[in-house]
């Protein structure tokens, strides 16, 4: 999302700086902000109660760049927009001169919420859905706007393939209930993501590969998108309360309906028309919502992508709730 939105605001005219770990993309047209380095010391970390060296290198910069931020070293900002899940950002709001809006990607945290209440009116708040605007509603109250995808990417397809369920392949995704959801309704599934939890993949879905089930692996965007856009429904089946649901909607820019357990903001994502929420959980149902969302008319999906899910409405969003922080039109 921290990508696409920086991408389309240079687009825009806008001048942007990013602050993100090491891996990002190099050829993100933006400038990037020095992540300082730091190696606490031996002595340090044989304290008991040390924390690991990567919690304290995730520290230490986002320390150095609000120190500096703080200290006016660079006065071009018109707006800090933080998009991280640490609590520094939020906490130290009050030093700096220039307005922060924090979007809440995930279900209440510790230590963010610490860092609210300890400076509630210094920031402004964006959750990525209605759901997840609820769920932060006990400590800070938040304006919605959904995460968007770049519809030019997610391209429509043909459709009739097989269904496909997408995403990281971990126990809270629960994409073994997909497969056997598939098979219940006679459709052949492919599933496609990393694997970051080798045993949950050993012991819940090897098992149930093969008869109309296959794993593709981790694929890139552009393979993804055509394999969504192949697809006759695209399964999804969250066994927490999803924030957002990404996949609904890259799915859908693809023309391509939604089965989904009805689940956070999923009900917010999947429109009438555009795919068949299932009762959370039950794989029963969730194979009833397979063979009706088939039926989906792939046009109809498009279009509410285009409308509702597109990266040009969730960048239109943040560029109104901007212009209202600085007071006006934000300049290019």
């Amino acid at each position: 999302m921290t990508h696409a939105l920086a991408r389309e605001l240079v687009a825009r005219g806008h001048d942007v700086a990013l602050f993100a770990g090491p891996g990002s993309d190099p050829d993100l047209p933006v400038e990037l902000l020095d992540l300082p380095a730091f190696e606490p010391s031996a002595a340090a970390m044989a304290d008991v109660n040390a924390p690991t060296r990567h919690w304290m290198a995730e520290h230490h910069a986002y320390l150095a760049l609000m120190l500096a931020l703080a200290e006016g070293r660079d006065r071009r900002f018109d707006v800090v927009h933080n998009n991280s899940l640490h609590h520094l950002p939020v906490a130290m709001a009050p030093s700096l001169s220039v307005p922060v809006v924090t979007t809440l990607h995930t279900p209440p945290l510790p230590w963010l919420e610490s860092a609210i209440a300890l400076a509630p009116e210094t920031s402004s708040f964006v959750a990525v859905s209605r759901a997840t605007a609820r769920a932060w509603s006990h400590v800070a109250e938040a304006a919605a706007v959904h995460n968007g995808v770049d519809v030019s990417t997610w391209c429509p397809g043909p459709g009739g393939g097989p269904a496909v369920w997408t995403g990281r392949v971990v126990p809270e995704k629960a994409p073994h209930e997909a497969i056997d959801a598939c098979r219940l309704a006679g459709v052949p599934l492919v599933v496609a993501g990393p694997l970051p939890d080798r045993a949950y993949f050993e012991e819940q879905i090897a098992p149930r590969l093969g008869a109309g089930a296959t794993y593709a692996g981790h694929l890139d965007h552009a393979a993804l998108a055509r394999l969504l856009g192949q697809a006759s429904v695209a399964v999804t089946t969250p066994a927490w309360d999803e924030p957002y649901g990404l996949v609904a909607a890259e799915a859908m820019a693809c023309g391509t309906p939604v089965a989904a357990y009805s689940r956070g903001a999923l009900p917010e994502i999947v429109a009438p028309g555009t795919g068949v929420l299932a009762r959370p959980g039950d794989v029963a149902d969730l194979a009833r919502a397979v063979a009706e969302a088939r039926a989906c008319d792939r046009a109809v999906v498009r279009r509410h992508a285009e409308l509702h899910c597109s990266l040009t409405r969730m960048v239109d969003h943040y560029e109104r709730i901007y212009a209202g922080l600085v007071g006006g039109d934000l300049a290019a």
